[in-house]
């Protein structure tokens, strides 16, 4: 039997420990200046608030999210949680490599879960596009990549077209000759096919997220356009603009949270609404980010 604790509009089921929900709303500030070094903008008047967490077995390498649902994503296995109760409805695994290795990272566009797939730790790079049916997570198609310039970690939606992330790593499941700062984000057509735009990381971010030999593992479009960063298992939301020219992101705000890095995914209904994972402890965290004063100084 369930027992439920009520907190302002929201629920959480106190039984059954892989369902768990803990509500602790928690200011984050205090961490700003762990995470800001010199070369490194700050908050610069934007805010993080934990709203909620729970327990999810899957939590390794991000979440995407619906109207109703949040989809957490491992190497290799898929669940559906409701967004309310923490109740899984539905699940897709595969054994390893047979035939999927690493996905990375999600979206919900027009009824489909479409995430980021890699060939991680596998060289050279070797990337497609996944989709899965949201409904009960049935897997519908698969979009090769082929062989890429980086390894896939994260795609989402931008004026009307796919944008992607793909990681060079200094380490582990690097390619010679080619590190962190090879990094890159490049725009696709709805048929998958590379439009020719594409954009490079602020090097200052590569080596604030980048530093260990990893890379940036998590990225959505977000609150007023920005577009918002994640790194392997930082505390911190990285905030970027596009450029007005040239072809470098600009890095103009630090977020404290606590999350540790991977995807995530803003909510679709609740506006400023993120959801993040911690890998380490296999929850879903769902906090509120807020902008009080301007983005950059």
């Amino acid at each position: 039997m369930h027992t439920y604790s009520e907190i302002g509009s929201f629920r959480c089921i106190l039984s059954r420990p892989a369902l768990t929900l803990y509500w602790l709303p928690l200011a984050v500030g205090l961490l700003s200046n762990t995470i800001a070094g010199e070369a490194n903008p700050g908050p610069n008047g934007w805010e993080f608030k934990e709203l909620r967490r729970f327990s999810a077995p899957e939590a390794r390498q991000g979440v995407a999210a619906d109207s109703e649902f949040l989809y957490v994503i491992s190497n290799n296995d898929l669940a559906k949680y409701s967004k309310v109760t923490g109740t899984r409805s539905a699940t897709w695994s595969c054994p390893k490599g047979e035939p999927l290795t690493h996905v990375n990272a999600g979206v919900v566009f027009e009824n489909r879960l479409y995430c980021a797939h890699s060939n991680y730790p596998g060289v050279p790079h070797v990337s497609s596009v996944e989709v899965w049916d949201p409904a009960d997570l049935h897997h519908v198609e698969a979009i090769s990549l082929g062989r890429t310039d980086g390894s896939i970690t994260w795609i989402d939606r931008r004026e009307g077209r796919w944008i992607a992330c793909f990681v060079h790593y200094g380490g582990r499941g690097g390619e010679p000759g080619r590190g962190p700062e090879w990094s890159r984000l490049s725009e696709f057509d709805d048929a998958w096919r590379p439009t020719g735009r594409g954009w490079v990381f602020p090097s200052e971010l590569i080596t604030f997220l980048g530093g260990r030999g990893f890379g940036i593992s998590g990225g959505a479009l977000g609150p007023d356009g920005y577009l918002f960063v994640t790194g392997h298992d930082e505390k911190a939301l990285c905030v970027l603009e596009f450029p007005a020219s040239g072809s470098t992101l600009r890095w103009v705000a630090t977020i404290p949270v606590t999350a540790e890095g991977q995807a995530f995914a803003w909510d679709p209904v609740e506006a400023g609404v993120v959801h993040m994972i911690i890998k380490g402890s296999r929850l879903v965290v769902t906090g509120r980010v807020t902008r009080t004063g301007p983005a950059s100084e």
